[in-house]
């Protein structure tokens, strides 16, 4: 059994992830030596969400005013996300491909509800949760490791959530396809994906026999009696070529970050129909609709790659819950920066396990020889994704010269 703590000691010694936290100020008076277990201990009081003050009682060495200090100096979102892309890449560049894969190229997109005060101005009541909360939006690699996470109110666009991560994830991951569910899934969303020219978007459609197709011209629908009354029109070609240039200005403001994806799609969506742009983005987006569900209804391995994708992120999800088990997982601020650096240390916490599970994984199969022996079912079944040899509870007591567990196995 491994104390979780000591997963976070050891992915630090491999990453050296705390050394993105710098001093809010001009001057630092701790070294970086003496400032590292304080960093460790404040991000996991974060993660856990138990809070600042019960890891001090809980350890012998640091007070609860040096966490609180160091807490209010050194944390940002912006630390939070430099570290968690340094574990990322990392992962990313020691995976076995013969193990999981040739390069992580599809990630899944989802959103979790995490419980939060009443008095925060983002949340929201959510009548699928029968309670009150924010949501938490994951973009998760389909071997378990998030390269982005945002946290948003209900009643945000869960697909400006979804092109948003898939655009400023910042790791050296390059995403060719993008598993969602309906929510995070639009004609325009299909649209940008295109035009952005990152990657493909797979929905899982709870509604796909309401769905229709768009033929290429006119007559074109003719040719296939077999789908006769899935057919709604042809693609109107002439809008597109109208407002191309209009389509390009929207969608490099999205690339560069000059406005933001939740501001540009309030802008093109189904409340402003006349919009012309709205009208060829619309067109765009029926067409590649249109090649992704002929491609979807036909090809059986493209259903099973979308489900496997989204249940990734639903095990995700699931180990959230095993992890930021304070004060019953609900977020008790009402900063929306605090609710970042909670999330975010969460993020970092479940991409170290994955970085831990994944060293332990492939030395499992070298050292007992066991990979010639795996079958193609066994093989699917791999994951880093599993939390039953971690101990999350008991004393924080951290020893930063304790040999690596890594180089004893």
């Amino acid at each position: 059994m491994l104390d979780l703590l000591g997963v976070f000691v050891e992915a630090d010694r491999m990453v050296d992830f705390t050394r993105f936290f710098a001093h809010s100020g001009t001057k630092e008076m701790r070294s970086r030596d003496a400032l590292r277990p304080l960093l460790i201990l404040d991000l996991f009081a974060e993660w856990t969400n138990t809070g600042i003050k019960r890891v001090a009682n809980a350890n012998d060495c640091y007070s609860y005013e040096e966490l609180l200090y160091v807490r209010k100096t050194y944390f940002s979102p912006e630390a939070l996300r430099n570290a968690n892309g340094a574990v990322v890449n990392k992962l990313l560049a020691l995976r076995n491909p013969e193990i999981w894969g040739q390069g992580g190229s599809s990630c899944a997109s989802d959103g979790s509800r995490f419980e939060s005060w009443k008095e925060n101005p983002m949340t929201e009541w959510r009548s699928r949760y029968r309670g009150y909360g924010v949501m938490v939006y994951w973009h998760v690699e389909t071997n378990a490791v998030c390269i982005y996470s945002q946290t948003k109110s209900f009643s945000n666009s869960e697909v400006a959530a979804m092109i948003e991560g898939l655009v400023r994830h910042d790791t050296e991951m390059r995403v060719e396809k993008n598993f969602v569910d309906s929510h995070g899934q639009s004609e325009v969303a299909f649209a940008f994906c295109h035009l952005l020219g990152m990657m493909r978007l797979m929905p899982r459609l709870k509604r796909i026999k309401y769905e229709r197709l768009y033929s290429p011209e006119k007559g074109a629908a003719e040719q296939y009696p077999n789908l006769a009354g899935t057919f709604a029109r042809p693609i109107r070609w002439e809008g597109m070529q109208q407002q191309y240039d209009e389509m390009v200005k929207a969608t490099v403001a999205i690339k560069q970050g000059t406005a933001t994806t939740e501001a540009i799609l309030k802008r093109y969506n189904s409340y402003n129909t006349t919009h012309p742009t709205y009208k060829a983005l619309a067109e765009v987006g029926k067409a590649e609709k249109t090649i992704f569900l002929c491609d979807y209804l036909a090809n059986r391995e493209t259903q099973r790659e979308i489900h496997a994708g989204l249940n990734v992120v639903e095990n995700w999800n699931a180990t959230n819950d095993f992890l930021c088990y304070g004060r019953q997982g609900e977020l008790a601020t009402n900063s929306r920066e605090q609710q970042q650096v909670v999330t975010l240390s969460l993020q970092l916490l479940q991409n170290c396990l994955m970085l831990i599970n994944t060293i332990l994984v492939e030395r499992t199969l070298e050292t007992r020889g066991l990979w010639q022996t795996l079958s193609a079912d066994d093989r699917r079944a791999l994951t880093p994704l599993f939390h039953g040899h971690i101990n999350p509870y008991g004393q924080f007591a951290l020893d930063l010269n304790r040999p690596s567990f890594l180089e004893a196995a």
